[in-house]
């Protein structure tokens, strides 16, 4: 643990599902899965990533959110399978016989690989709270969906990719680069993953220099995007993206309604106003808001702890009826 990380923060490299996932722990409740444990909480704060879904982008996000919350409840975010570049002596793929998910990398795979995190790493008894991002959000319906046992008290959207992502604005320019051209883009990642690592952080600092004030770890995180392997399965999972989510899931929605809160963006290419616009219209009950703040779609850039307490004073209700 380095000394100026201002709250306890403990990393992982671990296999889930057979593929290399970043675990970022903050608190020191290090093992949640033993039911004896007197000490357990009763709530896990869980982070379920955007895309990039690289862990070391939420720290700030989950150090800010521990604070926010008296540091009385354990704060977690898993990156998504394969999105991390595994330390060495780690393979990015499990070595063994077992073949534990067809497509790990995979849009479908990264929701089992949540729900199987889950399953070996926490208590049964410990209610979730699970804040998820852009794609994280379509991520956590279907876990909702599938895993109707969980025990969710909150789940908080933000910026929620969970429809029509190739007719969005941002979608309408991805969607052919993603679909068919995203194999050029390998070999020039190939070949700038001979870079010193010096001259990759400056090169994300110049692509990063249009923000007046951008996260230090988010730089740090982004210099794992030169790794091959790294971006060839964020990509994979993106193209799966364009093609798989279209048709939002209303009725996951209105069965879980209570529970969730959405938080949409203004001018977000990725879900358009008008999309927030539709789900409040046909969720008129629904805890659905609108950014007044002007926050970007990939906060976690330069707007962790911003976000961080509002999501605090959001949940305030529901921790004191605990």
């Amino acid at each position: 643990m380095r000394s100026e990380e201002p709250v306890p923060l403990h990393e992982e490299f671990i296999y889930c599902c057979g593929a290399a996932t970043h675990v970022l722990k903050c608190g020191p409740w290090k093992d949640l899965s033993k039911d004896e444990s007197k000490n357990l909480p009763r709530l896990l704060f869980m982070i379920i990533p955007g895309n990039p879904g690289l862990a070391g982008y939420y720290r700030t996000f989950i150090q800010a959110l521990y604070c926010g919350l008296n540091q009385q409840y354990p704060v977690w975010v898993v990156s998504h399978a394969g999105h991390c570049k595994p330390p060495s002596g780690m393979e990015m793929i499990e070595d063994t016989d077992i073949k534990e998910l067809e497509d790990v990398f995979g849009l479908n795979g990264q929701v089992e690989h949540k729900l199987n995190f889950l399953k070996k790493n926490v208590s049964k008894n410990i209610k979730l709270v699970l804040i998820a991002h852009s794609i994280g959000c379509y991520i956590t319906l279907e876990m909702m969906k599938r895993a109707s046992e969980l025990q969710v008290l909150r789940s908080v959207l933000l910026f929620p990719t969970i429809e029509r992502m190739a007719q969005s604005p941002q979608g309408k320019l991805m969607t052919p680069l993603l679909c068919k051209l995203r194999y050029i883009l390998y070999m020039p990642v190939y070949l700038l993953s001979f870079l010193p690592e010096g001259v990759k952080a400056s090169l994300v600092r110049f692509a990063l220099r249009g923000m007046k004030t951008c996260d230090e770890s988010s730089i740090t995180t982004s210099v794992n995007l030169f790794s091959v392997d790294c971006i060839a399965n964020i990509l994979y999972m993106a193209s799966q993206e364009m093609m798989k989510v279209v048709e939002r899931d209303s009725t996951t929605i209105k069965q879980n309604l209570k529970k969730l809160i959405f938080y949409y963006g203004i001018g977000d290419s990725w879900c358009p106003q008008n999309y927030y616009d539709e789900i409040k219209m046909d969720f008129p009950d629904g805890d659905i808001r609108l950014c007044e703040k002007g926050l970007r779609h990939a906060f976690v850039l330069d707007a962790s702890k911003e976000m961080a307490s509002m999501i605090a004073d959001w949940l305030q209700d529901d921790l004191t009826k605990l």
